[in-house]
């Protein structure tokens, strides 16, 4: 067996486990949601989890509540945690978004990339425009702020998500399946 029949292997087994502990409880929030929404929840529940405490990590720990000064450039350290911690929180939220949230899209993999990238680009927007906003005019503590901020981006990812990044176009009589 190959490294990359290895790792694909243990991505399905990833996936399987999430998708069976999601779903066992699902049962409760059947007449409340479709099961789809509640994997979202559930998958951008656990990665805004992973952003929130990267975030707290990041901006206590590794910055010390300091500016993060390159020489060329410096960032408040609410704007440096929130870089520091994108790159992990990408990739988990794609790979949750296209394995478990939006499994059923017949999109390839790719255009879900590209499409996802620029719903996060939108997210990347709200957060910094956000933070500015709440830290450096209104004052508030970054971490709350961010939390705020992180309720508006769940609402604008969900909906770009499943009808824009991951969505499934409907197969009429003729159509084909969306292959952009």
């Amino acid at each position: 067996m190959d490294m990359r029949t290895t790792v694909r292997d243990i991505e399905h087994r990833i996936e399987k486990l999430l998708t069976t502990v999601i779903d066992f409880f699902y049962p409760p929030f059947r007449k409340l949601m479709p099961l789809d929404l509640f994997r979202y929840g559930c998958c951008g529940g656990m990665n805004l989890a992973l952003e929130w405490v990267l975030y707290y990590v990041f901006y206590h720990y590794v910055f010390h509540g300091e500016v993060f000064d390159l020489g060329f450039i410096a960032f408040t350290p609410h704007i440096a945690a929130f870089v520091f911690k994108f790159p992990i929180t990408f990739l988990t939220g794609f790979w949750l978004a296209r394995h478990i949230s939006f499994n059923g899209s017949n999109l390839r993999g790719r255009t879900q990339m590209v499409r996802y990238f620029l719903v996060t680009v939108g997210n990347i927007l709200i957060n910094y425009f956000g933070l500015k906003l709440f830290v450096e005019v209104f004052h508030w503590w970054p971490t709350v702020s961010y939390v705020i901020i992180s309720i508006i981006c769940v609402t604008f990812s969900y909906l770009t998500n499943k009808f824009y990044a991951f969505r499934k176009k409907q197969n009429n009589g003729n159509a084909t399946v969306d292959q952009e």
